[in-house]
């Protein structure tokens, strides 16, 4: 029996809501650790300088975006193969173990160089898993929408994303703004991995009821299958690449505004802890509010114009937004220019995330997806913290960062001409990626 028009809309709303809260509770646990840069790196470099510690802090929030292609990769094959609900168990378990990893980890000053590269190994964990998240849980509600709603639909992804940005920066700031310093070194800086931990029971049962959108034949496992990876490299390789330039832009404004934005408020511009993560709460709130909205009007309008002008709107007002901040280093002004920096941000982030898997079809779309958003934030979103630490300091510039991220999000414009707006279509339809 067909299900009826109501039983597939709460479906779809079910499919949002266990999405959401699953993915934004292991976005909390992969952002938390970017909240408490100072703090890590003073606990586990400290034979280092304190540039050097937050050199090296940042250089392992990087670190966990090395695995994220292999983990998109394996996880992706996965998602195509066993279905996108098993895939998304596991990410969510692996990411609690990264958690549990460094909520147990003693410091340098206890176990030494042993210390760090815990610490390491736990974000290599962490990476593997988001690696194949993001596309397992992007394609599940992208395959659970309707041309003409798939912009609504997928764009809750990156709305879940600013959930566990505004959670990790609630919790990173209740703790900095009640605790003492000696306080917080001492076990403060532990209880949101321990929250994290928590993540694997809730979400694994959240997810367990959602309705799987691959269609598994019994005899799927029972004849040899080319590799995903394969058809999606040779089939579909130039999508890939120009995918990934597109890429470039959205990832970089999204570390650089939403998880070093609190880093550079603190140590540039002298901002408490408190009011610079209460300024990437304000973010996580926008991108949780707006993504939703922005993603409707993606159905609208298209996927490419939202993108563009948003593109074009943050290039216009990154270095304007930097230069006020450092005439005028305040919390009201940090506030104004990360709020109106996030709304460039979703303009382009929520359409973006459903571009993405629009391009490639049903048999490889967790691969594509997984590969391209994978491979894209591993190059140019997870090391934006690093190198925009490096080039304040080789530049002696606290503008630097302004001018890096204005350079990426201009050459990002670029992969906008090679990729196809699929806003409205059938997807599925045979011949609609040819």
């Amino acid at each position: 029996m067909n299900p009826t028009p109501a039983h597939t809309a709460i479906s779809r709303r079910q499919t949002i809501v266990a999405t959401t809260i699953g993915n934004g509770l292991e976005i909390f646990d992969f952002t938390v650790y970017g909240f408490l840069a100072l703090v890590i790196g003073k606990l586990f470099f400290p034979t280092f300088s304190g540039y050097g510690q937050l050199l090296l802090t940042v250089a392992t929030f990087g670190v966990g975006f090395i695995m994220r292609p292999l983990g998109g990769i394996v996880i992706g094959a996965y998602a195509d193969r066993a279905g996108r609900k098993k895939a998304m168990t596991l990410t969510i378990f692996l990411m609690a173990l990264g958690c549990a990893v460094i909520a147990f980890t003693p410091t340098y000053a206890t176990i030494g160089v042993a210390a760090p590269v815990l610490v390491v190994l736990a974000r290599l964990i962490q990476g593997f898993s988001a690696g194949g998240e993001v596309g397992a849980s992007t394609t599940l509600l992208v395959e659970h929408a309707t041309p003409q709603n798939r912009g609504y639909m997928a764009s809750w992804q990156f709305a879940s994303q600013g959930l566990g940005v505004m959670l990790g920066a609630v919790v990173v700031g209740m703790l900095t703004f009640t605790l003492s310093p000696q306080s917080m070194e001492s076990w403060g800086w532990r209880v949101p991995f321990f929250i994290g931990m928590l993540i694997a029971p809730v979400g694994i049962y959240i997810r367990r009821h959602l309705n799987e959108s691959l269609e598994i034949t019994p005899d799927q496992g029972a004849k040899p299958r080319e590799s995903s990876l394969r058809i999606v490299c040779t089939q579909h390789g130039g999508t890939v690449l120009a995918a990934i330039l597109t890429m470039v832009g959205g990832t970089t404004a999204a570390y650089v505004i939403t998880f070093y934005m609190p880093t550079y408020a603190v140590r540039e511009l002298g901002l408490a802890p408190s009011v610079a993560l209460f300024g990437a709460a304000i973010t996580g709130l926008i991108l949780f509010l707006a993504s939703p909205l922005v993603g409707a009007l993606s159905d609208r309008v298209g996927r490419k114009p939202l993108i563009f002008w948003s593109r074009v709107f943050l290039v216009l007002l990154i270095y304007p937004g930097f230069f006020w901040l450092n005439a005028s280093p305040t919390p009201v002004v940090l506030f104004v220019v990360l709020g109106v920096l996030s709304l460039g941000l979703v303009g382009q982030t929520a359409p973006s995330i459903t571009m993405l898997p629009e391009m490639f079809p049903k048999a490889v779309r967790a691969s594509g997806m997984s590969l391209v958003y994978s491979v894209g934030v591993a190059l140019f979103g997870g090391f934006a913290p690093f190198i925009s630490t490096w080039l304040l300091n080789a530049t002696g510039s606290k503008l630097a960062p302004a001018w890096y991220l204005v350079a990426m999000t201009a050459v990002s414009l670029l992969g906008l001409i090679w990729l196809r707006d699929h806003t409205g279509r059938d997807i599925d339809a045979a011949g609609s990626h040819a």
